[in-house]
């Protein structure tokens, strides 16, 4: 068996403090330790780096990837305020943070759902020290619709969506890691993700507690992050003078933005794919990854 995915990923700390409050953001180190970072990948709502190990570590024998946890999933200790929260502009300032804490070369960032639409915002924010990216079905609506999400009248629309309905119904608490593994195995978005990447989301996404084992993102967070809407990616994608290539699912895609020669965006659609072809069909992003990287 290769060596790079046997070899388990350091931990690292990332100090951030910034107006969204102040912590600990904890980013899981694959590859060579004495490279300099070639990647930063981002993880969905509601998941964490750790769901994606199975895919990185591969990687890990010819780049050096830093994937952190985002505010209030996994290891990360960052506060979580949801009370006037109406966009992703935290997330965005935590990887720029991260950014600013790589010691090398611009950087390729890269992400899944939430993961890629916040690591285009923050890219926008640090073109200098980004090279390009890579982002997997970006959470990316139409023009009209953003623009609408900005209107004061409409900040609290996305709140009524079906996905932060079910995201508050969430079961939070579990006697055991080997229950919330039976609980999810072959359901909802979990159907058909190998075992071990369904072990590997359970190992950081559940927090033990005296009561039991409690979800490390909170349905009320989760649910924040899908109301939370009204930051711009278009604008982000015209300010950027870098390449940026996303793949998109064939089914119930999350992203409405096209191919965009302007400035240098190219969209591809996977074929027989849903929003969670990160987990299912992993080569695929691999490929994307390591092409964008070298």
């Amino acid at each position: 068996m290769d060596a790079a995915l046997l070899t388990p990923p350091r931990r690292l700390s990332v100090p951030v403090n910034n107006r969204w409050g102040a912590g600990e953001m904890s980013v899981m180190d694959f590859g060579d330790p004495k490279r300099p970072v070639d990647l930063v990948f981002v993880h969905a709502n509601g998941f964490n780096a750790a769901t994606y190990r199975t895919l990185l570590a591969p990687l890990s024998a010819s780049l050096r990837i830093w994937a952190p946890d985002l505010r209030g999933h996994g290891r990360t200790t960052l506060p979580t305020p949801t009370a006037g929260r109406f966009s992703w502009a935290d997330h965005r300032d935590d990887l720029t943070a991260l950014i600013d804490a790589v010691d090398g070369p611009p950087v390729v960032m890269s992400g899944h759902s939430m993961g890629g639409t916040s690591s285009l915002l923050a890219a926008a924010e640090r073109r200098d020290q980004v090279s390009g990216l890579v982002l997997f079905d970006p959470v990316i609506w139409t023009r009209p619709w953003v623009a609408a999400f900005k209107l004061p009248i409409l900040r609290g629309l996305p709140r009524r969506i079906p996905l932060a309905k079910g995201a508050l119904r969430r079961r939070r608490l579990f006697d055991s890691r080997e229950l919330a593994v039976a609980a999810y195995r072959g359901r909802g978005a979990f159907k058909g993700w190998p075992e071990m990447m369904l072990a590997d989301y359970i190992s950081d996404g559940l927090i033990e507690t005296d009561q039991g084992f409690t979800l490390a993102c909170s349905p009320e967070w989760e649910a924040s992050n899908y109301a939370a809407q009204s930051h711009d990616p278009w604008r982000a994608v015209r300010r950027l003078d870098r390449p940026v290539r996303i793949l998109k699912a064939e089914t119930q895609s999350t992203c409405h933005m096209p191919s965009d020669p302007r400035h240098q965006l190219t969209v591809e659609t996977v074929p027989d794919s849903t929003h969670f072809f990160p987990m299912l069909k992993s080569d695929i992003v691999r490929d994307a990854l390591f092409d964008a990287a070298v």
